[in-house]
């Protein structure tokens, strides 16, 4: 099992999940509305190789939940500010979704941390038009990540409901755990997500504004396209192919979320894909 730990800056605290075995840095960066337990298969399954250091996103799970202040600017510093009270120059990163936007912008400014870049079914890589704004009330409506929000009644009523959503239908032990460790009753009673409206609101505004791809990146990349995945035309694939020119590029089973529903796979193919880069 992983240790918690936490990183204190003075605008927020970072906590996160370290696998101290191994010793090769491997940072592991979850999507919005999850926390770092999403990894806990993966973690364990590469913990005797590597030094594993998974954080909750600031707005997550355990971390500072600010009123202000989602750019991506503040989610590398988070990360910098991990690297440097490790004592870590560079390190590998797994990054999901949103984090995989988060994961090109910081490959392009700062190449020298990224041994490799892993990038799990990313979304959000273009700068995207201003008018795009008025969708996200809907969008925060129907997407699937965002259901975990609430509020709900009670807490059985929030794990029946999330047993629908499609990255905890198989309702495993996994899953359980990325559940529980993500919910909290609020002060009027109601359950719901650690996950806060200010960091729905700034990420969106966020990956609206900032490009991901600017110039072509060296840094060898895993991108890895769940068959039910976001990515399933060549035109969402393009930007990655045209900028990562070191690219590795996989398909597996299961959804946007492989390391919950197919973890085997998943698994597998990142351990392979960075034993090939030491």
């Amino acid at each position: 099992m992983p240790t918690r730990k936490t990183l204190s800056k003075s605008d927020v605290e970072i906590s996160y999940l370290e696998w101290n075995k191994g010793q090769n840095p491997l940072l592991l960066l979850h999507g919005m509305a999850d926390n770092a337990w999403v990894w806990s298969s993966l973690g364990d399954y590469l913990a005797a190789d590597y030094h594993i250091i998974a954080p909750d996103m600031r707005g997550h799970g355990e971390s500072s939940k600010p009123e202000k202040d989602y750019s991506f600017e503040s989610a590398i510093a988070d990360i910098e500010a991990l690297m440097e009270q490790l004592g870590w120059n560079a390190a590998h990163v797994v990054s999901h979704s949103w984090t995989g936007k988060l994961a090109a912008i910081w490959a392009r400014q700062n190449p020298k941390r990224l041994k490799s870049i892993t990038l799990v079914d990313p979304i959000f890589i273009w700068k995207m038009p201003s008018l795009l704004k008025l969708t996200f009330p809907l969008l925060y409506k129907v997407l699937p990540f965002l259901k975990t929000m609430g509020p709900f009644t009670s807490y059985e009523e929030a794990e029946q409901q999330i047993k629908q959503l499609s990255q905890f239908q198989d309702w495993s032990a996994v899953q359980q755990q990325v559940f529980q460790a993500g919910i909290e009753q609020k002060p009027d009673g109601t359950w719901g997500s650690k996950f806060t409206i200010s960091a729905r609101d700034g990420i969106f505004d966020a990956v609206l504004e900032v490009p991901g791809f600017i110039t072509p990146v060296d840094i060898p990349a895993l991108f890895i396209q769940p068959e039910k995945g976001v990515n399933r035309q060549d035109w969402q694939i393009k930007p990655y192919k045209t900028n990562l020119k070191n690219l590795t590029f996989k398909k597996l089973p299961g959804n946007h979320w492989p390391f919950l529903t197919k973890p085997a796979e998943f698994n597998q193919t990142v351990a392979e894909f960075l034993a090939r880069q030491k």
